[in-house]
């Protein structure tokens, strides 16, 4: 089966390589000439586990190609999934240009039937916009050509994106016809003969559930934040709370999990784009409102705990972070709270020591040389007023703590993920400060 997808970032490369592996032949279409030039390469533009040595694999084996032309493959594919990035606009909506742009594309130069499947997140709607797009330019030409668009939304999570893709919870697919659907469900039969489950939709439906799903997860952490907050105004401890609640089959014990506030390319973007289609529409999405607002809040709960030890008195003092990506097992910084942390502590007269496995270059690219790139772990503490602990990679859960009290200046810790233990730290003289105890 020939398949091209629109968009070399993280949803359109990820999914394009998996479809490959599968067994189609798909050609991944980008804008940006060095992206492209860079991948017939072999040189992957994003840091995922595992992709690297896919991509590889199958374009060597000519499954995979990369191409900066959509038009030059249209007439050789059955369909297109256009993965390209949908940016929050200025009031939060997200931002359909490219996503249009592809419709555009694909409308002033197909000349056969094609698919035409949505794979970002985009409001719902948006599949209607990009029909009339394609018929506007296919009007244009005065030429009678069939088509047919779907919505395909996305659910990986970065870090495990290809295990994600390769045994999804669930495919979703939004179509109107039923040769879109049997074009679909031939593309997905091999997930079908492994029992996972396919979802078949309505457009509008798909295109909701890709952000109900998101603004629920995002509510869930939002909430244990607040409960996390609570606890310690009240003496509670939330890990034994969270482990209570999480017990409740109606509850589960999945994403609650309290810290120092989500980020990423997905969730704080689709709260916003959700919140903004409901206004269109006259409504108000309260609960979410609520969601965005613990979040931004709780960007800023360390900083507050740091200014309170130090009574507001931090200027000149070294600070040490562990963690720059907004999660483990990728280099993204988008929305991260590192951003929010060295801002604050830049703005006070802090140096910052930072160490990150992955995020470095990330860091260098959005903040620049301010910062002190630490080479590992343990450099990043040497002569450090403070440790911060933003990002849980596996590698900062068992440090030592013993070399670590012996290059600070002061055994002090702000752990934003709860991932050490109290009574351990505070036992060998560690000043142990974390979320919701």
């Amino acid at each position: 089966m020939n398949i091209a997808i629109v968009g070399t970032g993280y949803v359109g490369l990820v999914s394009g390589t998996c479809f490959a592996e599968m067994g189609a032949n798909v050609t991944c279409v980008d804008v940006d000439k060095q992206k492209i030039e860079d991948l017939q390469q072999g040189r992957v533009p994003i840091y995922e586990p595992g992709l690297d040595e896919m991509v590889l694999r199958n374009f060597r084996e000519e499954r995979l190609k990369f191409t900066t032309d959509l038009s030059s493959c249209l007439d050789d594919v059955e369909i297109v999934f256009s993965a390209v990035g949908t940016p929050p606009d200025e009031d939060g909506s997200a931002d359909l240009k490219y996503v249009l742009e592809v419709a555009r594309t694909i409308g002033a130069h197909m000349n056969k039937y094609v698919l035409v499947v949505t794979k970002s997140t985009v409001p719902v709607g948006t599949a209607n916009k990009v029909k009339a797009v394609i018929q506007d330019e296919l009007d244009k030409r005065k030429v009678n050509i069939d088509f047919d668009v779907a919505s395909n939304p996305e659910f990986l999570k970065e870090g495990t994106a290809i295990k994600d893709f390769m045994s999804p919870d669930r495919v979703v697919v939004g179509v109107e016809s039923e040769r879109a659907k049997d074009l679909m469900s031939k593309l997905y039969r091999p997930f079908l003969l492994n029992n996972f489950r396919v979802i078949f939709t309505d457009i509008p439906s798909a295109e909701m559930i890709k952000y109900a799903a998101n603004s629920m997860l995002a509510t869930r952490i939002s909430f244990m934040n607040d409960i996390a907050n609570l606890c310690e105004l009240v003496g509670a401890d939330v890990n034994m709370v969270r482990k209570g609640i999480g017990s409740d089959s109606r509850i589960g014990n999945k994403f609650l999990y309290p810290g120092c506030g989500y980020g990423g390319s997905c969730f704080p973007k689709d709260v916003k784009a959700l919140i903004k289609t409901a206004e269109k529409k006259g409504y108000s999405m309260r609960v979410l409102k609520a969601v965005e607002e613990v979040n931004e809040c709780q960007k800023s709960i360390l900083f507050e705990k740091l200014q309170r030890y130090f009574n507001n008195d931090l200027k000149g003092r070294t600070i040490a972070i562990w963690g720059l990506s907004f999660k483990p097992e990728t280099d993204d910084m988008r929305e991260a709270t590192s951003l929010v942390m060295i801002k604050h502590l830049l703005d006070n007269g802090c140096k910052l020591k930072v160490y990150d496995p992955v995020a470095m270059e990330e860091c260098k690219r959005r903040v620049g040389d301010i910062l002190e790139y630490a080479p590992d772990m343990y450099d990043a503490v040497l002569d450090a007023d403070a440790l911060i602990l933003l990002t849980e990679w596996k590698q900062f859960r068992i440090p030592s703590w013993g070399v670590i009290k012996k290059a600070m200046k002061q055994p002090l810790v702000f752990d934003g993920r709860n991932i050490y233990d109290a009574q351990e730290l505070e036992g060998i003289g560690f000043v142990y400060h974390c979320i919701g105890r």
